[in-house]
């Protein structure tokens, strides 16, 4: 209940942050029990919003002490430093800020839940500014320089007039988070305080998989057993396209929808105008189509610990146009999809599958189907010609099961599946699709965990992943 709580007040004190109530805002967050790294870093800003300098240094250094690599607690506390006039530990929060950038030209926060992007140009011309007022103008001069090399953006011209003010020997402004910016919870999670009809009344119902006794946008039921009912799911193809929205949409007319993050629409159709008709809730209207992103689906319900995942990759176009590939759908404790070459060996096959689950090849076993001959399990002696003949219109359906003695061993362990795809923009990172099963290796702080995907080890935010729960 302590999570649930945190989140409500969290949710309640960003409501109330932008309601203009700043101090009721506040005093929530200070009434949070158990407070996280960016519920301290909020803290700070509203403290420096009130000019309260010493309370907002307190509060960002209990966020570094919660996450030692947030590169945005860096910054705001060099700023906080800054306006100390304590400029030697400006900038060296400035440099800690930069050194965590880990050689990108921008952090974007956006995913965590803050609405701001961290500049490496940025922190730089802060850096120089520091040096400044230290009286180290060639040292200002030379971040400034390598600030123009690092611009990525031609608003981002404040470094221009920063070097002229250097090389004039002039102090200039620093660049500072906006005001208005608060991480906010992950929706996701503040959806679930409240009871809600997800599903609502679902007319979409598609069957993508040959011989799949699960169709459509609906509750789970049972899985039956293929090898005693075997029946021919009949298929409609989707209406419209799924996107995900990445920004929100107030409609200013009657013909256009509002939209949220996080929120998957269909699109019908896209004007050259750059508006799209889409279908949301039953509901159809235009919205701005650079709001929306084309992205796989991953439909997620429980049903006694039992998922369902239905992903829509870029294996899987409407068309399915690429005859040397098949979607192999694996029914598993969720069920997961996966593009293969027909023909594949025993090994490289249950590979590619351990693989996608996050589970070695040798825990798992595999299993198919025959309209003749029913349910058979998969193994170094089995003809993968027979398997592969199953294949019906580019799709395999096949089921594993953990073999007996590993399923107590892999209780202990912690999947996670991926709610977002994550790109890789380091090499300690772990790049991964949304859909992919991750085993957690370790949690490096709340906001970051290391795990192993496709055969790869590397670190991912937190917020892209949730636990999945293992068979009993």
């Amino acid at each position: 209940m302590a999570f649930v709580n945190t989140l409500k007040q969290w949710d309640e004190a960003v409501a109330c942050f932008e309601r203009g109530d700043s101090a009721a805002a506040l005093g929530t967050f200070l009434d949070i029990q158990e407070k996280n790294s960016k519920i301290f870093f909020n803290i700070g800003c509203l403290h420096l919003i009130n000019k309260n300098l010493d309370a907002a240094e307190k509060a960002l250094d209990r966020c570094i002490g919660k996450d030692e690599h947030l590169a945005v607690a860096f910054f705001q506390r060099g700023l906080t430093f800054y306006k100390k006039e304590r400029f030697e530990e400006s900038f060296a929060d400035f440099q800690h800020a930069f050194k965590e950038l880990r050689g990108n030209q921008l952090i974007d926060y956006q995913p965590l839940g803050l609405r701001y992007k961290l500049y490496a140009c940025e922190v730089l011309h802060n850096m120089a500014l520091a040096h400044a007022q230290l009286g180290q103008w060639e040292k200002a001069k030379e971040n400034l320089l390598t600030a123009l090399n690092l611009r990525t953006e031609a608003k981002l011209s404040h470094i221009d007039r920063g070097l002229e003010c250097i090389l004039k020997q002039k102090l200039f402004e620093p660049v500072k988070v906006p005001a208005k910016v608060l991480f906010k919870p992950n929706k996701n999670y503040v959806a679930e305080l409240e009871k809600k009809d997800y599903l609502g009344k679902a007319k979409v119902v598609s069957s993508i998989v040959f011989q799949d006794e699960f169709s459509g946008f609906a509750p789970l039921q049972p899985q039956v057993n293929l090898a005693s009912d075997i029946s021919v799911a009949p298929h409609r193809a989707l209406e419209g396209e799924p996107h995900t929205v990445l920004f929100e949409f107030v409609p200013e007319t009657s013909d256009e929808l509002a939209v949220v993050p996080g929120n998957i629409v269909f699109v019908l159709n896209k004007g050259s105008d750059n508006w799209a008709s889409v279908i949301f809730n039953e509901r159809r209207g235009l919205v701005p189509y650079n709001f929306l992103e084309r992205l796989e689906i991953t439909l997620s319900s429980k049903q006694d610990q039992v998922h369902f995942y239905c992903q829509y990759s870029s294996c899987q176009s409407e068309e399915f146009s690429d005859p040397s590939l098949c979607v192999v759908k694996v029914h598993f404790t969720y069920t997961i999809a996966i593009c293969m070459v027909p023909g594949l060996p025993y090994t490289t096959t249950l590979e590619k599958i351990g693989n996608k689950l996050g589970l070695p090849a040798t825990a798992i076993t595999l299993s198919y189907a025959q309209i003749d001959s029913g349910k058979k399990v998969i193994d170094e002696n089995t003809r993968m010609e027979d398997v592969w003949s199953c294949v019906h219109n580019g799709r395999l359906t096949l089921w594993c099961d953990l073999k007996e003695g590993v399923s107590e061993q892999l209780q202990s362990q912690t999947h996670l599946m991926a709610l977002h795809s994550y790109e890789s923009s380091t090499p300690e990172d772990l790049e991964f699709h949304q859909g992919d099963t991750i085993l957690l290796l370790s949690k490096v702080n709340e906001d970051w965990f290391e795990g192993q995907c496709n055969g790869k080890i590397g670190i991912f935010p937190a917020s892209f992943v949730e636990e999945v729960p293992m068979k009993d």
